[in-house]
């Protein structure tokens, strides 16, 4: 499998638009951009000490 060209992406966005309607994908990304925060978050905690003064520094 190749990169996803414009036309895939512009498809698969059509058919979720389709499958969950307009008013429901911002809910979507709400849940997702949480989701994504909260991941990145634990990802921190989980990193060596040294790691993490190196970052705050």
């Amino acid at each position: 499998m190749g990169r996803l060209g414009v036309t895939e992406i512009l498809v698969i966005l059509a058919v979720v638009l389709l499958l969950f309607g307009g008013k429901k994908i911002p809910e979507l990304m709400k849940g997702l951009g949480s989701g994504i925060k909260e991941f990145k978050n634990a990802a921190k905690e989980d990193q060596p000490a040294d790691k993490k003064e190196e970052e705050t520094k």
